[in-house]
């Protein structure tokens, strides 16, 4: 959130050789920050099961506001990913994992939609949050990139998308591993 309040401020101040990708894309970028933003900070109150349990129209009405938010942070993500030139520490691997896991977001919301309109709760679930998994990427990754880039400097393109990609793997481990967890356990006694 605040990088991509960082990148807004940075763009309201007019085109500089730093923000010139940026500056050449301006609606999928404001579309993706603000939508990934909505999404984030609204879509964590979405996890909490005694929220959702005292205020079950309010988790409902969210969810109609989230959904398209975060389907405008992964398209506007993946026009981005197809759309920029890319800059010096990236590179192709890291467009490819950019639109491997924005395709992977916004097929977890749609999926998550379908199953809430058919009454599968648990699938639901689990589907909105592999989808919040991914959207929370950027966060991850500035825990594991960002120790690199203070102490030593930006990574190459085969590192950063080597990081990059590890956040993102690691999210959805973490999130595949509570929503395994979460499930009844069903006994492995046979009952005849």
């Amino acid at each position: 959130v605040a990088a991509g309040a960082a990148r807004l401020v940075d763009l309201s101040s007019g085109r500089t050789a730093e923000n010139a990708r940026f500056f050449d894309l301006p609606v999928p970028v404001v579309v993706h920050i603000l939508g990934a933003t909505t999404y984030c900070v609204l879509g964590a109150f979405q996890f909490m099961p005694s929220f959702r349990r005292r205020r079950p129209r309010w988790h409902r009405w969210s969810g109609r506001v989230l959904v398209p938010a975060g389907l405008a942070a992964a398209v506007s993500g993946l026009v981005m990913a197809v759309s920029d030139r890319l800059p010096a520490h990236d590179n192709t691997a890291l467009m490819w994992l950019r639109l491997l896991f924005g395709t992977l977001m916004a097929v977890g919301l749609v999926l998550g939609l379908a199953a809430i309109r058919a009454r599968d709760v648990r699938a639901h679930q689990r589907w909105m949050a592999r989808a919040y998994a991914v959207a929370q990427g950027a966060g991850t990754q500035a825990l594991v990139l960002g120790p690199m880039v203070l102490f030593v400097d930006q990574p190459g393109g085969g590192l950063k998308a080597a990081g990059m990609g590890f956040a993102w793997v690691l999210n959805l481990a973490v999130a595949e591993w509570l929503v395994r967890r979460s499930q009844p356990r069903q006994s492995s006694r046979r009952v005849w």
